[in-house]
């Protein structure tokens, strides 16, 4: 199985020419920085203790954005090193300021790239964050006797059905990490049916308030005496539900505004071209038009802006949830006291939207009907859904200093 992956990641080398060209053209990924991907650009390491912090994407980095904040002031760390694979997190990453945090992208798990990568970074301790689980790298970690932990680890059922399949290749690579912290109590049960030991459940790190003062204000007066529905990061297909849900509510609700934050501002063109074909009037964020009259679309095509939002929005909709994606973290729009409506599909986050669901501070839609009704009856209720929001923040600051402790302890 070992000689296999490894076969299939040379392949990916020697290809890699043109699958990165392909995904510049397609604008996911940096011209500048894509040879960071074979460790072959790198920033400064400075001298003394490094610890990397290595997420997918968006919602990984975020999740241990208050984790280094907290590490950052730790003077015994000199320098923290975070590694993520998308381009939408490393535009993220510029928004926090960090003093001693720098951003790479993570390399290819090659085991020449892997070896030029950790020779130049020589990290003393390793977090990979989720489901961030690499073979080549894991194993090179492992023989340097430098401690591995895979924090927040999240296994799905699909998942767990595929590592129960290679079993014994998989438990030779997980028992690799000295410790795994599981994010719920379903991964909890699947890492140790695997055979693994150092498991340890410490509560989902999403739960956990991001401390960004650098939330961007939105002039409210462009959104006088509107009513504001939110879109949150939508997949394709489900901009077009929601445009055909303003258009019937345009005549019950005739200043009524639809904010449409896409998942991936890439797709912004794509949204536009849908919503041209519906007559409907949009304005996008990036314009920064002063005069905002007579629009019925908000389009949001900019990274990190959607906090500012979610402070003008009672009602908000966490996409990829009515298409077969997972769903989408609701927790940040929930401590803005929003209203949270959501589809059938949210197995990525399903003991987050249990437990909202069980306070009923979410809403599931199960129907284009019952979109309609649940989201005309929210939109009449102008209240902020602040009852049980202090319970959701006492949680999240628990789970904060149960990680936080552990980490210390490793590093």
């Amino acid at each position: 199985m070992r000689i296999v992956y490894n076969f299939l990641v040379y392949i990916i080398v020697i290809l890699s020419p043109l699958i990165i060209t392909y995904r510049i053209i397609k604008k996911k990924e940096n011209p500048k920085r894509f040879l960071e991907k074979f460790s072959l650009i790198k920033k400064g390491r400075k001298k003394g203790k490094l610890i990397w912090f290595h997420c997918s994407s968006v919602g990984e980095f975020l999740s241990i954005v208050p984790l280094i904040q907290k590490l950052e002031k730790d003077k015994n760390i000199k320098q923290i090193l975070v590694t993520t694979s998308t381009l939408s997190s490393s535009k993220i990453f510029k928004k926090f300021k960090f003093k001693k945090t720098l951003h790479q992208f993570y390399p290819l798990d090659n085991i020449h790239i892997v070896n030029n990568f950790l020779n130049y970074w020589k990290p003393s301790s390793v977090f990979f964050v989720e489901s961030e689980i690499w073979p080549a790298m894991i194993t090179e970690l492992n023989n340097r006797k430098i401690k591995i932990v895979l924090i927040n680890a999240r296994m799905s059922e699909k998942s767990f059905k595929r590592w129960f399949f290679i079993r014994y290749f998989g438990k030779n690579i997980l028992k690799k990490f000295d410790y795994i912290f599981p994010q719920n109590k379903e991964t909890f049960l699947y890492f140790k049916k695997l055979g693994i030991e150092k498991v340890k459940f410490l509560g989902n790190l999403k739960f956990i308030s991001t401390h960004d003062d650098k939330v961007k204000k939105i002039d409210k007066k462009y959104f006088k005496n509107k009513i504001v529905l939110c879109s949150a990061s939508t997949h394709h297909n489900e901009e077009e539900i929601f445009a055909n849900l303003h258009i019937k509510y345009k005549k019950k609700i005739p200043n009524l505004v639809s904010i449409i934050i896409p998942r991936h501002i890439e797709r912004t063109n794509e949204i536009l071209q849908m919503l041209e074909e519906k007559k409907l009037k949009y304005i996008k964020h990036s314009e920064n038009k002063k005069n905002l009259k007579n629009y019925d679309i908000y389009i949001v095509d900019s990274y990190g802006e959607s906090k500012s939002f979610y402070k003008l929005s009672n009602v908000v909709f966490l996409g990829g949830s009515l298409v077969s994606k997972g769903g989408q973290n609701p927790l940040e729009a929930l401590r803005f006291g929003c209203y949270i409506l959501h589809g059938n599909y949210t197995f990525n986050f399903k003991d987050v939207y249990k437990m909202l669901e069980k306070e009923k501070l979410s809403l599931r839609i199960k129907s284009s009907k019952d979109l309609e009704k649940k989201t005309l009856n929210l939109l009449k209720n102008k209240r902020k859904n602040s009852n049980k929001i202090k319970k959701l923040k006492k949680i999240g600051d628990l789970i904060f200093k149960k990680n936080l402790y552990e980490l210390r302890k490793i590093i």
